[in-house]
């Protein structure tokens, strides 16, 4: 039997909005905006003027959003139809089927995931080309973009963050969709993971620092959280050049930034209460303050167990942080965590990282723990 339910959790999702930020705007309880989402019931009719302003909606889009009818699976990989009807539900249904995809890049393989995100982004593309009118159109468009990038990652880490041709090209067709559409914060982001591919591919600081200053620029106005973020990775771009001065200016202005985001921020789910430590400790690491690197990032990655991949590089960094002041067993301590992490998910950016470490072990290699962590190393390594 079908389960009915419409697009109100997607479109809820597209705009930044958690359950209880929506509650909170509208005066209600978290379990009236879910019941709402799975077409229990609906939301009377004082409230929905309100309510198709926080989705960023007119009250006919609202309406369409609202209607509960069965999600059929193989109507989303469908051609266009000939009438050229694609409604506002039919592209939530997509955009929810996209997260729920994009949920399992910090747990699997990006190699894994790389055919069906290609399916997926095939889909879009072609319904995007067709005849689709009003909001359903700009939605459409939008989910292409984010589905442009998400390839693009994926690409990038599944090559070790050694493909950035093919990472980049993908990233730069999310640019022109968003420029299409005016969206400066998605924009701002493909801008943002060209930064990466110069920074932690290319190692090119002048113009990762460039694109993230210009990603910062670009997202200040709309989205605080990607502002503050592309001003993290600017402070890193200064701590490659050995700026400790513009640096840490970079780190204040970002957490200023990041100070300001809320939950109606469409680019919320990007950072996380860790992201100031990550990036800080990677900073510090490269400016050479290695106790300071230390601290931040033990500290950070207590708390990045459910973010697999970022754990992997966040531990990579905190092994590299304590070869450098000598504390041998404690640099095999965090490997040896890093490693369990890769042998799962083998993140392109932590796989990097610990191989790296492990060169910087080599004067301690005849030693057992050492030994045994190459070991596992060449098997990661190997490893299909």
């Amino acid at each position: 039997m079908a389960h009915h339910h419409n697009g109100l959790a997607a479109r809820r999702r597209i705009v930044g909005l958690t359950q209880e930020t929506l509650a909170e705007h509208l005066g209600v309880d978290r379990s009236t905006v879910a019941r709402w989402e799975t077409g229990r019931t609906a939301p009377q009719p004082w409230m929905r003027p309100r309510l198709a302003r926080l989705l960023r909606v007119s009250a006919e889009d609202l309406e369409e959003l609202l209607t509960s009818r069965p999600l059929d699976h193989n109507a989303l990989d469908a051609e266009v139809p000939p009438s050229g009807r694609i409604d506002l539900f039919t592209v939530a249904a997509l955009r929810t089927r996209f997260e729920d995809f994009a949920a399992q890049y910090d747990r699997e393989p990006s190699a894994r995931l790389i055919a069906e995100a290609a399916a997926q982004l095939s889909n879009v593309a072609r319904l995007a080309s067709g005849i689709v009118r009003g909001r359903a159109q700009r939605e459409l468009h939008s989910l292409h973009a984010d589905a442009c990038t998400l390839m693009g990652q994926l690409v990038w880490d599944a090559s070790q963050r050694r493909d950035h041709v093919t990472a980049k090209a993908y990233y730069e067709r999310s640019a022109e969709v968003a420029r299409h559409l005016r969206d400066t914060t998605l924009e701002a982001h493909a801008l943002l993971r060209i930064c990466y591919i110069a920074l932690y591919g290319s190692g090119d600081a002048k113009a990762g620092l460039s694109l993230a200053e210009q990603a910062a620029k670009i997202a200040d106005r709309t989205s605080p959280a990607l502002s503050g973020l592309a001003l993290l990775h600017a402070a890193e771009a200064h701590a490659m050049l050995r700026s400790t001065s513009a640096c840490e200016r970079a780190l204040s202005r970002a957490e200023r930034h990041l100070s300001r985001a809320d939950g109606s921020d469409a680019a919320a789910e990007l950072v996380s209460p860790t992201q100031i430590g990550r990036l800080a400790g990677s900073c510090y690491l490269s400016l050479g303050n290695h106790r300071r690197a230390e601290a931040l990032l033990s500290g950070t990655a207590e708390k990045l167990r459910d973010r697999r991949k970022s754990l992997a590089i966040v531990l990579g960094n905190l092994t590299l942080a304590r070869i450098r002041q000598g504390n041998v067993e404690g640099a095999i301590a965090s490997l040896t965590e890093a490693i369990a992490e890769l042998e799962t998910t083998r993140g392109g950016g932590g796989m990097n990282i610990v191989f790296s470490a492990a060169r910087e072990l080599r004067p301690w290699r005849n030693e057992a723990l050492v030994a045994e962590a190459h070991d596992r190393l060449f098997g990661l390594m190997t490893a299909v």
